[in-house]
């Protein structure tokens, strides 16, 4: 009951659940960017977000039936999320569909980020790095984090949770929230550490996160 009284998505979920098709749609719209976005980040490969995330509404939908209001709709949700990029995640590394080429170019690589931050035209030591270069040296940091620590990052970051609705989305304990966010706190400027030095990131950009909506 204090579910239904707080949160207006789950008043539309119990309205899903009595099958009222604009209900869903209503959802739908409200989450869909926020789901893609999640996915690019926690999902196994940025261009399968949209697909992970119409895999998510998907079972939101196939599970409305038995949905009970126990938690803010946000937080189920996500939850279903998580174990549909955890279950994807799986499913490629069975069938190994990575390929060499897809290797080669994923700017997730560290080495590879450094050697374009240093090597892309214009760009040198010393200069500042500004919009959408600076947006891809802290992302591709981000996506050297732990799967784990990433959705802890975006789920704080960019959703607003507390530790305790993220400890409820990703089924752990507030104490493993706290840690994961800790450890990923301290990756996170150790992979920027080495822009910071050379001039190419300002001292605080391994605080900006939040800044760069697209991470």
């Amino acid at each position: 009951m204090r579910y239904q009284q707080s949160d207006p998505d789950v008043r539309l979920m119990l309205r899903v659940r009595d099958d009222d098709a604009g209900a869903f749609a209503e959802l739908v719209a409200r989450y869909e960017m926020r789901l893609i976005r999640l996915m690019q980040t926690i999902g196994p490969r940025r261009d399968l977000a949209e697909d992970l995330a119409q895999e998510t509404f998907l079972r939101v939908f196939r599970a409305r039936k038995s949905y009970e209001a126990g938690a803010k709709f946000s937080t189920w949700l996500f939850t279903i999320a998580g174990n549909v990029a955890r279950n994807s995640a799986r499913s490629l590394g069975r069938r190994k569909e990575v390929s060499e080429v897809d290797a080669s170019g994923n700017t997730s690589s560290p080495q590879l980020l450094a050697a374009t931050a240093l090597d892309a035209s214009g760009l040198m030591p010393g200069r500042l790095v500004e919009g959408d270069e600076r947006a891809e040296i802290v992302r591709a940091a981000v996506e050297t984090l732990s799967e784990r620590q990433r959705m802890a990052l975006m789920l704080s970051r960019f959703e607003n949770m507390s530790y305790q609705e993220i400890a409820d989305s990703m089924e752990l304990t507030t104490k493993a929230v706290k840690s994961l966010l800790s450890r990923a706190r301290v990756n996170l400027k150790e992979k920027l550490e080495p822009y910071i030095e050379s001039g190419l990131l300002q001292p605080a950009e391994d605080d900006e996160l939040k800044h760069t909506g697209d991470v």
